[in-house]
């Protein structure tokens, strides 16, 4: 009877040991009054717990569902670090002023981010050391040798990505992969996309990132090419509104363009359709510029100043454009070249390949 009693104790206390929730122990040195733990869910910044930091410690608690990306920061400062939360006993430590380099222990997820981030951190190091070597040889008239640097340099860069896919590739039921395929989807289509996330473990259906993947799937579908492009409506540069339907009907081709000023590769594309425009304009040929942009004064200024001398939309929303929205953009320069019908007939040629897609479409017209 007594050992049958000490094996129910036994079962209960261990019961009641069992961790069911996260408990976060953060340690930043020069830290002073609350530490936040937050979610960025689309785009906003959630409150998920705070605390009080006593005797250099605070402690945050709660439970989650499944593993996740989640930031930690001090109270009153913009400068967070991120970190995989599971339900587990965790501890972060590091340097109030420095604590995107917090050190965190006790969750099996955010390890395996680490040695992820750790070897592209490597690669970061080494290209950014070649860019300045680029960067000196130019300056020393060594263009030669300057852009054979820059080669390495994407070469190193592209690497980073492949390095994360074929994380993606090998790990389909980890936690995660969903955060690295939010950072690796830009730029694919939807096909391509719903191969991937196929393959996924089921568990990770729950994800809000994989959740938020699909829904652009869809959305990726409507504006495939081949796809009539969706119509949409905004304001002009005077506050009147132009609907897109009314631009590309009126040109036999049409590149719908997202952009913003205070987008550096956008600005460094502009010259190039500034020059595709106006050899083909006579031939039927305009741009639609949508803009990113939240400051109106800058939007116009980039306008100017770049001589792009077509339609302007934008309704100053940023990310939140309507119209990018849509066309599911998450990042830009993103384009799309639209017939009279308002056919997609192809999507993001940028340099020489739009000049070869445009001279291309009109040389096929008889």
């Amino acid at each position: 009877m007594k050992k049958f009693l000490l094996i129910i104790l036994g079962i209960v206390f261990f019961a009641c040991t069992q961790q069911k929730g996260f408990k976060i122990n953060v340690n930043l040195e020069g830290a002073d009054g609350e530490i936040l733990l937050e979610q960025r869910i689309s785009g906003e910044w959630i409150s998920v717990d705070t605390a009080d930091i006593v005797d250099g410690i605070a402690v945050l608690e709660g439970e989650v569902d499944h593993p996740g990306v989640y930031y930690i920061s001090v109270a009153g400062e913009r400068t967070k670090t991120m970190v995989f939360v599971e339900n587990t006993i965790m501890n972060v430590s590091g340097k109030a002023d420095s604590i995107y380099l917090a050190t965190v222990t006790g969750s099996a997820t955010h390890d395996e981010y680490t040695a992820v981030s750790n070897k592209i951190q490597e690669i970061s190091e080494e290209y950014m050391a070649l860019y300045q070597e680029s960067r000196s040889a130019t300056a020393a008239g060594d263009t030669t040798k300057a852009k054979e640097l820059m080669d390495k340099v994407n070469e190193l860069y592209e690497s980073t990505t492949t390095l994360q896919e074929e994380f993606i590739k090998e790990n389909p039921a980890s936690y995660v992969t969903p955060y690295l395929l939010s950072i690796t989807q830009h730029g694919k289509e939807a096909d391509e996309l719903e191969a991937i996330i196929g393959r996924l473990d089921p568990k990770l259906d729950s994800v809000q990132s994989i959740i938020d993947l699909k829904v652009k799937i869809e959305k990726l579908k409507r504006v495939a090419v081949g796809q009539i492009a969706p119509d949409f409506m905004q304001n002009d540069t005077e506050g009147n509104s132009v609907k897109f339907s009314d631009i590309y009907s009126k040109n036999e081709l049409t590149l719908l363009d997202f952009w913003a000023a205070w987008c550096g590769p956008c600005r460094r594309e502009n010259p190039n359709v500034v020059a595709v425009y106006n050899d083909f304009k006579d031939k039927g040929f305009s741009v639609f510029g949508v803009s990113l942009d939240r400051d109106k004064d800058a939007w116009l200024k980039a306008i100017e100043d770049d001589q792009l001398t077509w339609d302007h939309v934008s309704d100053l929303a940023y990310w939140q454009n309507a119209a990018a929205q849509l066309y599911a953009v998450s990042s830009i320069p993103h384009s799309l070249l639209v017939d009279k019908t308002g056919k997609i007939i192809a999507k993001d040629k940028r340099e020489d390949e739009l000049r070869e897609a445009v001279s291309g479409y009109f040389e096929s017209k008889p």
